[in-house]
């Protein structure tokens, strides 16, 4: 039996959701209101004009004046639903939506040609493109099921596994780079859940279990976004917000960071196993313990490591090594091409095989969504939402104390779905920052810094979100028919909810809790406004 719904359950699960032709007119639709029908707002040019963006494009030559500044504004902003839409629902290829992205930017000149280029192919693609390549190899030499028993194979039944699996990548995940543990991780899940579904097959026939699939990757996708808030070392974000308190002369140290921010990190984590669980509890296999155990068997007839997996198992840390200490010369898409030169060159996998097992589709997608991400910092869409966002929370009075930090980290994690974090918060710092040391509330900035940077780890709704997300959906596959076990809709169909959760238990944990048991420095509001006042000088 293949993986998914039959023909049947298709026909009853059609309707409008499944009209293809609908959702791309949409999306076209809507593109065509936004940047064509519905007029310029003043506020639009007034930011153009007063932030620089307008003489930027000028001088890109990509405008002639402050209106078509603000024009090409507002047909960025226009491209965020028709993108959302059709990678949600699939109208078009999402590897051709992503091509989408810079093929706009082309034709509408809403960057300089050099610029729109480099969103293809700088170190985040390449990184990805790595990172693909490795997963297809671990699991060409069957090193997947050997980490499967090493990390899972003590535990037994259906709920505690995936209890384990989200506590411990939650932790992991905030101090080893998720996007290494979402490419190891992936196979395993697969493995995991094959040998799951065919415990007590006969005949050597499969009767696929699509809910558990989802359960077991998405399990791990969303455990591994929740762990960056865990550690600086999490992300490239942290440490942007860290250089932003270093410039008001209050540092924080990397111990510091993890007192607020590694006890949120198995909270969270267990508070999406907890979600998963309830989410799936209707699946069909409600036992994993026949196939941990049929993985932990075939890992003992495997008998002791093959050269193979010595050489995939050497290069994943090779590669772990680099990424953490290589610093800022190596970037995360130096280590990352190792993984496609090391296969070969060791003789371990083919170079067409690798190439022929990397999912092109997820990797045009995210080289897109980093596009957009360019084009929404570069025009100023995204500080024009921002003003937006702010000019609301202070009409609401939530300017200052857990209303401000209640309102930037809702704002950080819903941008953070549309662009990268470290661009997110690369954007909201300098306007965070300045509100939390003027609002007077001790402990500022690092508080309005904390919830900015912590909800920017939140991208669960969206595969464009963050790589996990585009890793996990492109390594995710049936391992006896290559299918798919996700699709870009689940992302939105379970990670929204997830996203409330994730923010409102920040909320009341961190804001609400941890912030107060731990406390903050005195005199730090005072040092950092004091800066700010010489600087406004």
């Amino acid at each position: 039996m293949t993986p998914g719904n039959t023909g049947e359950e298709k026909k009853k699960a059609g309707g409008l959701f499944t009209n293809k032709l609908f959702w791309i007119i949409a999306g076209a639709s809507l593109f065509i209101l936004v940047g064509f029908v519905i007029p310029t707002p003043r506020s639009m040019i007034d930011l153009v004009t007063e932030h620089g963006f307008g003489k930027q494009m000028i001088d890109w030559h990509v405008a002639s004046d402050m209106n078509q500044a603000a024009w090409k504004l507002k047909l960025v902003l226009g491209m965020i639903p028709m993108a959302v839409i059709y990678f949600a629902t699939e109208a078009l290829p999402i590897g051709l939506v992503g091509i989408l992205m810079p093929t706009f930017a082309y034709f509408f000149h809403l960057l300089p040609k050099k610029m729109i280029g480099e969103t293809f192919a700088g170190d985040a693609p390449l990184f990805l493109l790595g990172v693909l390549g490795m997963g297809v190899t671990v699991i060409s030499v069957g090193l997947h099921k050997r980490l499967a028993t090493w990390i899972l194979g003590w535990t037994k039944g259906f709920a505690m596994p995936i209890i384990v699996l989200c506590v411990s990548m939650s932790v992991l995940g905030s101090f080893i780079s998720a996007h290494a543990m979402a490419a190891f991780m992936a196979p395993v899940m697969a493995a995991v859940y094959m040998g799951a579904v065919s415990a007590g097959n006969r005949g050597g026939t499969v009767r696929h279990d699509p809910q558990l699939a989802k359960l077991l990757l998405l399990s791990l996708c969303f455990a591994l976004n929740v762990g960056g808030v865990g550690s600086p070392a999490a992300g490239g974000r942290n440490v942007i917000m860290m250089g932003f308190w270093g410039d008001y002369n209050v540092p924080m140290s990397f111990g510091r960071w993890m007192m607020y921010g590694l006890p949120l990190a198995p909270v969270l984590g267990l508070a999406v196993a907890l979600y998963m669980l309830f989410v799936f509890r209707k699946v069909k296999t409600k036992d994993l313990t026949p196939g941990l155990v049929a993985i932990k068997e075939e890992t003992q007839r495997m008998g002791p490591m093959r050269y193979g997996e010595k050489v995939a198992l050497g290069m994943m840390i090779v590669i772990l090594v680099l990424w953490i200490f290589g610093g800022h010369d190596l970037g995360l898409g130096g280590p990352a091409l190792l993984a496609l030169i090391i296969p070969v060159v060791f003789r371990i996998s083919d170079w067409k095989k690798i190439l022929g097992g990397i999912s092109w589709d997820a990797w045009f997608m995210y080289c897109g969504a980093l596009t957009l991400g360019a084009l929404l910092k570069e025009s100023g869409a995204a500080l024009w939402l921002a003003q937006i966002f702010l000019t609301a929370l202070n009409a609401l009075n939530f300017g200052s104390g857990l209303g401000l930090w209640v309102g930037m980290s809702f704002f950080s994690g819903l941008m953070t779905n549309f662009m990268s974090d470290a661009g997110t918060t690369a954007l909201l710092g300098p306007i965070a920052i300045p509100m939390g040391i003027m609002s007077g509330v001790p402990g500022e900035p690092w508080a309005i810094g904390l919830a900015t940077a912590f909800s920017t780890s939140f991208a669960h709704f969206l595969i464009v979100g963050t790589p996990n997300n585009a890793i996990v959906y492109g390594l995710g596959l049936y391992p006896d028919t290559g299918k798919r076990m996700i699709k870009p809709i689940d992302f939105l169909k379970y990670g929204f909810v997830l996203w409330i959760i994730s923010l409102s238990l920040t909320w009341v944990v961190e804001f609400m809790g941890i912030f107060h048991i731990i406390g903050f420095p005195a005199g730090i509001t005072e040092t950092a406004k004091a800066v700010l006042m010489t600087t406004g000088q």
